[in-house]
């Protein structure tokens, strides 16, 4: 930690850069704290988990001192007038915005012998496995036959690897299969006592889904979405069970990413939010918890970040390799360009306008060179080109 202090407090150019880009970051994480949308052990390990950061923010504030990073947001909304950079009350007084965190002991509040997984992608093979390896039975539904036996065929591979690295053996591999059942028919989800979904994020097709589920599956078996940007309350809307709808949104890949955040629609049921936790802490990941809008806590406080990172190259205060080699020199694990390229920068493009929309900050409108670029196709890793060239 010590030595990320120090490069932030260091009087260089990459220094400044990374100060520039991490600042109103910090700033925008103590908002989200201050206003108690999450808890500070939340946030922190959100970032921590989803990210890869080394620090979460919070506790890169503390290590920094609130008043200096107070200091640098002031010198950096002198020279913009963005409302973003105008540090938040919390930094100039941290004990304003103490708040209560939550159990971190949570129980299974409702019974969960059974889990339903809806889908047969990356995530859903992923959350299947998870599952079945934490001991529970599932019953997962894919749209034929030949989808259905890619998810075992996938976590057979998966299985095999964990025994060639000497992490599993043939027993252990036949007892995970062995909870397995999968089908091509919702109405098998009949019993299950809990049921993610996993499917295409397409609103209207999850609505289809929910509505499904909630003649389905018995009173009481608690309805859970993957979604990463669709808004949970909609689709508790649309059944008659709203208090038993939540967000479990899993990263990826599942089986190796521990975050899962927890989020609760209006109307979710405390003992559903914490059953949902408890869960997923018998699956071996770390849920965090936050409120049903946009971006939850990880996407809403990582893609501001990276377009920030564009805008500041688009201004000629880098080059992209010095601004990613500046953010790489605090420890993280990626250059805001290399991740961008990773991500997708038509899936970058579409969270940041969605979190515009939500929130509307000016500050945060998609930058300019990020809209060029996927209208001109170069969507990053996947296409072969984006912020920087992949081409063989």
């Amino acid at each position: 930690m010590q030595e990320i202090v120090n490069r932030l407090s260091a009087d260089d150019s990459g220094a400044q850069v990374a100060r520039t880009l991490l600042y109103p970051y910090l700033n925008h994480a103590a908002t989200m704290f201050e206003s108690g949308y999450a808890t500070r052990a939340d946030i922190d390990a959100s970032m921590r988990f989803g990210c890869g950061y080394p620090i979460g923010p919070l506790a890169l504030i503390d290590a920094l001192g609130p008043e200096n990073v107070a200091e640098g947001l002031e010198a950096l909304f002198h020279q913009t007038g963005d409302e973003l950079h105008d540090p938040v009350s919390y930094l100039r007084d941290p004990a304003s915005a103490e708040g209560s965190d939550i159990d971190d002991s949570p129980e299974l509040r409702h019974r969960i012998a059974k889990v339903g997984v809806v889908g047969t992608g990356t995530m859903a093979s992923g959350i299947v496995e998870v599952v079945a390896k934490a001991g529970f039975d599932v019953t997962y539904v894919g749209r034929s036959d030949d989808k259905v036996a890619g998810v075992k065929a996938q976590i057979t591979k998966s299985l095999d690897k964990a025994i060639s690295r000497g992490k599993l053996d043939e027993d252990g591999k036949a007892a995970v299969l062995g909870r397995l059942n999968g089908t091509t028919s919702q109405e098998d989800l009949a019993d299950v006592d809990i049921v993610v979904e996993a499917i295409a994020e397409d609103l209207a097709i999850k609505l289809e889904l929910f509505r499904n589920l909630d003649r389905i599956c018995k009173p009481g078996a608690i309805l859970a979405t993957t979604t990463s940007s669709l808004s949970i309350t909609d689709c508790a809307n649309v059944t008659g069970r709203p208090q038993d709808v939540i967000g479990m949104h899993f990263f990826n890949p599942a089986p190796i990413m521990k975050l899962v955040e927890v989020v609760t629609a209006e109307e979710t049921s405390s003992e559903v939010a914490e059953t949902v936790r408890a869960l997923c802490l018998k699956a071996g990941k770390h849920p965090v918890s936050c409120g049903d809008r946009p971006g939850f806590i990880v996407n809403a406080l990582l893609f501001p970040y990276l377009n920030d990172a564009i805008k500041l190259y688009e201004a000629g205060e880098g080059t992209l390799e010095e601004i990613d080699t500046a953010m790489k020199e605090t420890k993280l694990p990626m250059g805001p360009f290399e991740l961008l390229d990773v991500v997708g920068n038509d899936v970058s493009l579409a969270i940041q306008q969605t979190l515009v929309e939500a929130f509307g900050h000016e500050g945060w409108e998609p930058a300019a060179s990020l809209e060029k670029l996927v209208a001109d196709g170069k969507l990053g890793r996947k296409t072969g080109s984006g912020f920087h060239d992949y081409a063989k």
